[in-house]
């Protein structure tokens, strides 16, 4: 019955939200293992609480900063997973991906999405929305008018991608593949850790390269290579813009890319690239979009996961790519203050979703939307 009136709404051009006054932004919790982050701060709800808005932030046991502390800034505290009952005018907020249910969205998200790039998961999530009526701000969009992301996880991304990176690189010396990975307290712990793994192989650091090494991402994951001793090559757009092909990525002992599916992108790793003849055993690919048709890798079709953190896709010689897709919940306090203050402004202009990021977003959104 509710997604029939979600639909009626949405046919007569009116969203349930519309003429409701005070801004409401639902703080769901986050429902996928591992997935420790949040993207606001006790001091980032009592701002917005500060300016008007109201704040509902579910209870989570995971989430790396504490219940209680949003409830002594001011929110609303509301059950775990109840934001499918949030009222209408809620604007519900998270990271990462909502349950795969098949349900009808009536409300206003802001997470990731990952449904612009031609993904199935992402086609599947624009129909909930259509059938529900409810919109998509994608977190991943919300940029200035240059085009520039105003917020991201990106260097946190790149230095866990690399870290694991390197932790797959150790576990083939000794002819093993890297074993299950885990969050750590901070980044000192995962250098003291990662340093030991390294040592005990007893062999010289392995060679690196990352493009996109002048972005986010790319400067996450030079930093952790540079920290472990491990020498870097550093590519960007002015190595990459004859499209290819790239030899010399083969050359490298490592490769951590850096560079998101879009198109056009260069092919960095062909599908033949499994052959022999390569020094390259272990590929990072932090970008992490293997079902995209626009993705720079072409040698796996599958994301990995904290259990099992590699795919090998070859054994003669040795290839294990590394895909995870939740790389900075590794460091999930740094990751989260670092994206909370960044984001902070952005959240602050939620009282007119027309203007600036978000009314850039919400365009991108409905013109998925409506393209079939």
């Amino acid at each position: 019955m509710l997604a029939a009136h979600c639909r009626v709404t949405y046919s007569l051009g009116r969203k349930p939200w519309q003429g409701i006054g005070m801004t409401h932004l639902w703080v769901r919790a986050e429902s996928r293992p591992n997935e420790d982050r949040v993207g606001i701060t006790p001091d980032g709800v009592a701002a917005l609480i500060g300016q008007g808005m109201r704040v509902t932030v579910e209870d989570s046991p995971r989430r790396i900063i504490p219940t209680d502390a949003y409830a002594k800034a001011g929110a609303t505290i509301a059950p775990e997973g109840s934001w499918p009952t949030a009222p209408d005018d809620a604007i519900v907020f998270g990271l990462k991906e909502l349950p795969e249910d098949g349900t009808p969205l009536r409300h206003r998200h802001v997470m990731f999405g990952h449904a612009f790039k031609g993904q199935p998961a992402g086609r599947v999530l624009l129909d909930r929305f259509r059938a529900g009526g409810g919109a998509l701000y994608d977190l991943e969009y919300l940029t200035d008018d240059t085009g520039r992301r105003l917020a991201a996880f990106g260097y946190w991304a790149g230095y866990a991608g690399a870290a694991v990176s390197l932790m797959a690189w150790a576990a083939q010396q000794s002819g093993g593949i890297c074993g299950p990975v885990a969050a750590y307290p901070d980044r000192h712990r995962l250098l003291d850790d990662l340093r030991a793994r390294l040592d005990a192989t007893g062999r010289p650091r392995p060679r690196a390269i990352v493009i996109g090494a002048k972005g986010r991402v790319g400067s996450g994951a030079a930093d952790l290579l540079t920290a472990m001793g491990v020498t870097v090559t550093g590519w960007d757009m002015a190595e990459t813009a004859h499209g290819g092909p790239f030899p010399e990525v083969l050359m490298h002992d490592v490769f951590v890319n850096a560079i998101l599916a879009h198109p056009g992108a260069p092919v960095f790793v062909p599908a033949d690239a499994v052959a022999p003849g390569r020094a390259l055993s272990v590929i990072g690919d932090v970008a992490c979009d293997p079902t995209s048709d626009f993705s720079p890798i072409k040698v796996y079709d599958r994301t990995t996961t904290w259990d099992a953190p590699v795919l090998r896709v070859a054994d003669a010689p040795v290839l294990d790519v590394m895909a995870i897709d939740n790389l900075p919940s590794m460091l999930p306090r740094e990751s989260s203050e670092d994206y909370a203050a960044q984001l902070l402004p952005v959240l602050q202009g939620l009282d007119d979703l027309d203007a600036g990021a978000w009314g850039r977003a919400g365009a991108l959104f409905r013109d998925h939307r409506d393209a079939r």
